[in-house]
């Protein structure tokens, strides 16, 4: 299995001030249910993202509650109103307390 929680944002290039954008967001997780059995007949343990939130700048722009019924390495995508230079943070947090999180930086011209 990939190394759970690797992220990775796209831009798109060229970003104009005032612009409405597409981000596309990847992260690697197993999002298990909890309802699947392996091999041997054990459940296997649900395991997934409950907590999306998303960042510009200082400001929280989403937050998503998540559940089991979202598919293994979800992918997302939102829109951004690209109006000032500034971070865009994604950070996700799973059912067991893990959080995972990327940061990209927008540069409108």
């Amino acid at each position: 299995m990939a190394e759970v929680g690797k992220i990775r944002i796209k831009l798109p290039q060229g970003i104009k001030k005032g612009e409405v954008i597409p981000v596309k967001a990847l992260i690697t997780h197993p999002m298990e249910t909890g309802l699947r059995k392996d091999k041997a007949g054990k459940p296997i343990p649900a395991y997934y993202i409950n907590d999306v939130k998303v960042y510009y700048g200082n400001d929280l722009v989403s937050s998503m509650e998540w559940t089991i019924a979202i598919s293994a390495d979800p992918f997302m995508t939102f829109y951004v109103k690209a109006d000032k230079a500034a971070p865009l943070k994604i950070v996700y947090k799973d059912n067991k307390g893990g959080t995972f999180e990327d940061t990209v930086q927008i540069n409108p011209q």
